[in-house]
């Protein structure tokens, strides 16, 4: 049997959307001393806005994009057919219900079994958009599961910067601006290395990753 109809539109729909963010975004990867990531990893990263993990996917090389899947909301991508193809088809994303009384699956295990298939991840610790003044929000447990479950895999902190305001709360139409995706030096968590303190640490080395603000005497 042939392929069913929306595969034959996934590579074409991936290659349209990268064009389509590099060319309002003109966003460029700043990678970490150590290079760009050779191994398997989950990417974790901060979260403005629901374009977030495709300017992470975008500025990846090729033969790491083709293995990496972003961890998003199903309550989100599968909203419309639109939506879902978007998600589903093209990123082949790991779609997790946000809300726990929906679950059928346990959304750390859903992860687990994605890496044990072979690829990386991109991963919002916050759980949902930052839409306050703080940089931001508390992380939710899941990277701290996660990284219990598969202590060996690299988990690389991702910031982005600038996509909040390309596509502010409630705008359809993107504002051009310069976005960059700074890459950090893989991290681990400890033999026994308690939750708060893995998530702060965590948090800590994604801080470090965010523009100085002006002013600061730096």
């Amino acid at each position: 049997m042939g392929k069913p109809l929306a595969a034959w539109f996934t590579k074409p729909a991936a290659a349209a959307i990268v064009l389509f963010a590099r060319a309002v975004t003109a966003v460029r990867a700043i990678w970490a001393e150590s290079g760009v990531p050779c191994e398997q990893c989950v990417y974790f990263a901060n979260h403005s806005s629901n374009g977030d993990f495709i300017l992470i996917w975008a500025v990846l090389p090729p033969r790491l994009r083709q293995r990496t899947r972003p961890v998003a909301g199903a309550d989100y991508w599968l909203k419309s057919r639109l939506k879902s193809f978007i998600g589903r088809d093209v990123f082949n994303a790991v779609l997790i219900e946000r809300v726990r009384e929906a679950r059928t699956e346990d959304p750390v295990e859903q992860m687990v079994a994605a890496l044990d298939a072979g690829s990386s991840l991109i991963l919002f610790p916050e759980g949902t958009r930052n839409l306050t003044e703080a940089p931001l929000q508390p992380f939710k447990s899941g990277l701290f599961h996660l990284a219990k479950m598969r202590p060996d895999i690299d988990l690389v902190p991702v910031w982005i910067n600038n996509l909040n305001r390309v596509m502010p709360k409630g705008e359809i139409v993107p504002i051009p601006l310069i976005c960059t995706v700074t890459f950090g030096d893989p991290l681990h968590i400890g033999k026994d290395e308690e939750k708060l303190v893995f998530l702060a640490r965590a948090q800590a080395a994604l801080l470090a990753l965010s523009p100085r603000p002006m002013g600061s005497g730096e």
